[in-house]
């Protein structure tokens, strides 16, 4: 499905593409067309012009006959002025609707204008040079102009288009291969765990009277109760949870007592809040609890001596919830601190580098929070804040 989902949308980006190249085409043929019939009127201008000028007509004649008779299929603006540039005739200029002041304003902005652009063109009888013509660009260089910004903009767009369609396919693709694996692990250990339970019950009966029994029987009840615990945190996985305001103080505490008892007793690890008073924030507390305990997980690792600390700080900014989780580990290098919270990223000999990257998932996804890297060096330890919107 998700294939197909892909190939469909390569397929409509090569059609846009398509499109695109087609268009592009056909507008450079259109203006390529235009400027061949400009080029024809053109020499046809210059004939009529040179046979007008040769003629034996006074050099006093008027000469707007020729640009009313000749010119008048010239699209680009044209101003004739006389030898000292005052203004005779013009085509092509809006000033129908001026007084004779803004008109004379405006030919001389058009003129300097024009005259940037190109050379005036002087007429000249027998040595003398009567007229100047003078004229700016066509609509047609204009357009030549832009194509190559216009070709830009649609391939940057057409780019943007496919880094985003890409992008969400892939981010897609990803969210299913976590749904499909949580809720298979779910699968998965529902079984074996209903099995245990029975095998609980058996023990229950033959542990009376013998407390060693009852007390390894207690911690199996627990240790199973916990696994029923992740199945059921596995099972939320690709559904809506439901949030609701929770004590941090509390649901982080009772994480606290859960990790501490699993310490290696070779092992001396400080684990402390540090918190002005109880804290609330919206949040699914089985979720969190995920996200808290492979935060803790991931700072025992960091740790390499028998000694270190965890220590959470809670507090309120506004109407966001803050919670920083320092360690006392080997601190993260600058350059894999992007890479920290990618899935399979892991600069263990072991483990699947998913704890963080789940981690992320549920505070992005279903809390709408933020999960990254506060500060971090080697030998200086960690901190990873955790941002909830309330």
């Amino acid at each position: 499905m998700r294939s197909s989902l892909a190939s469909r949308f390569a397929l409509v980006l090569f059609i846009l593409a398509s499109l695109v190249v087609v268009g592009v085409l056909f507008y450079s043929q259109r203006i390529t067309d235009e400027l061949l019939q400009r080029e024809r009127k053109s020499v046809d201008l210059y004939a009529k012009a040179y046979e007008y000028i040769t003629s034996e007509k006074s050099a006093s004649s008027d000469l707007s006959f020729m640009f009313t008779e000749v010119v008048q299929t010239v699209d680009f603006p044209v101003i004739l002025t006389d030898s000292l540039n005052n203004p005779i005739y013009t085509r092509n200029i809006q000033d129908s609707l001026l007084t004779p002041e803004e008109k004379s304003s405006l030919y001389q902005r058009e003129l300097a204008a024009m005259d940037r652009a190109n050379k005036p063109i002087p007429i000249t009888w027998k040595g003398r040079v009567l007229n100047y013509v003078h004229y700016g660009e066509s609509r047609l260089v204009g357009e030549l102009r832009w194509l190559p910004y216009v070709e830009l903009a649609l391939a940057a767009v057409f780019i943007l288009i496919a880094y985003i369609g890409f992008s969400y396919l892939k981010r897609s693709e990803q969210s299913n291969i976590w749904v499909g694996m949580s809720k298979e692990t779910a699968h998965q250990l529902g079984t074996p765990l209903s099995s245990l339970m029975g095998w609980i019950e058996r023990l229950k009966e033959h542990s009376q009277g013998n407390p060693e029994l009852d007390e390894t029987v207690s911690e199996v009840v627990r240790d199973v109760e916990r696994l029923n615990k992740v199945t059921a945190r596995f099972s939320k996985i690709g559904a809506t949870p439901s949030l609701k305001e929770e004590n941090l103080n509390e649901v982080i505490q009772g994480v606290i007592a859960y990790i501490a008892k699993r310490i290696p007793k070779s092992r001396s690890v400080e684990l402390r809040i540090d918190s002005t008073g109880e804290v609330y924030a919206t949040i699914n507390r089985e979720l969190f609890e995920w996200v808290i305990e492979n935060l803790m997980k991931n700072a025992l690792d960091a740790m390499e001596g028998p000694t270190g600390s965890i220590s959470f700080s809670i507090q309120k900014q506004g109407k966001r919830t803050i919670v920083d989780v320092t360690d006392t580990g080997k601190g993260i290098d600058p350059k894999f601190q992007k890479d920290v919270f990618r899935p399979g990223f892991s600069t263990k000999k072991r483990g699947w580098g998913l704890g963080l990257s789940l981690a992320r998932r549920i505070i992005e996804n279903y809390h709408r929070g933020k999960l990254f890297v506060k500060q971090s060096a080697p030998g200086k330890g960690t901190t990873f804040r955790i941002r909830l919107r309330g």
